[in-house]
């Protein structure tokens, strides 16, 4: 038996067509403000109020000018440079401090895993935090302490810096190296991880350059001393 056909909807009747992206033919609302002045009255009304409210009119480049300016203030609040100044430290002290943390941890896991000491692990955070601190904030270069040694040239303050954060780079790296293979447990327990604290930051503080050769000076330290890294 054949089935009936479905009944046309009225709507099937309605031819189907793409829609008109051509543009305006007739005049736009801001054409027929335009012709008849209105933009040009409100600026003249805007002004009137502005001389009756007893301000100076602003020139619309000012304007715009003043509109970003508040657009950026209303993005993100400027802080004083003492201010970043000492949040930097704190954020780096507090990493370092970590650092330091997870050295001892782990060097105390490798010597003596069955007593280590969290209370003292703790103790030596909360130390290391500290003097991490005040080496940051004196020694790091920031807007706020351009001046590491009153009396120096301003264009010798950065050289003093990177020669300083070098000395202490060579130093660690090669001091580190000789603890770890030369002392007791007890002593590489006790420095390792405050040596390793200072051999990191002082290479991150590096130039590249001033980097690799302290990292370079360490490896010929090795090789001199005849130590395998294996």
């Amino acid at each position: 038996m054949a089935r009936k056909r479905a009944e046309k909807s009225p709507a099937d009747s309605i031819p189907l067509k793409h829609a008109d992206r051509s543009g305006p033919t007739q005049q736009t609302l801001l054409e027929l403000a335009d012709q008849r002045g209105l933009f040009e009255k409100a600026k003249q009304k805007q002004e009137a109020n502005d001389r009756d409210a007893g301000r100076r009119p602003r020139p619309a480049a000012a304007a715009q000018d003043a509109d970003a300016d508040a657009d950026d203030e209303d993005e993100g609040i400027e802080l004083p440079p003492l201010a970043e100044r000492i949040l930097e430290t704190m954020l780096w002290s507090v990493s370092l401090s970590v650092l330091h943390f997870t050295l001892d941890v782990l060097v105390q896991h490798q010597y003596s895993p069955d007593s280590v000491s969290w209370p003292k692990v703790c103790i030596r955070t909360g130390q290391a935090l500290l003097v991490f601190g005040m080496l940051f904030y004196v020694l790091h270069l920031h807007p706020s302490s351009p001046t590491l040694l009153p009396g120096l040239p301003k264009r010798f303050q950065p050289i003093l810096r990177q020669a300083i954060f070098f000395a202490a780079s060579v130093c660690a790296g090669c001091y580190l190296i000789h603890i770890t293979n030369t002392y007791g447990y007890l002593a590489v327990m006790k420095q390792a991880p405050s040596v390793g604290c200072l051999w990191v930051w002082s290479v991150i503080e590096l130039d590249l350059p001033w980097a690799v050769l302290s990292l370079a000076g360490a490896g010929a330290f090795i090789w001199q001393k005849g130590y395998s890294i294996w």
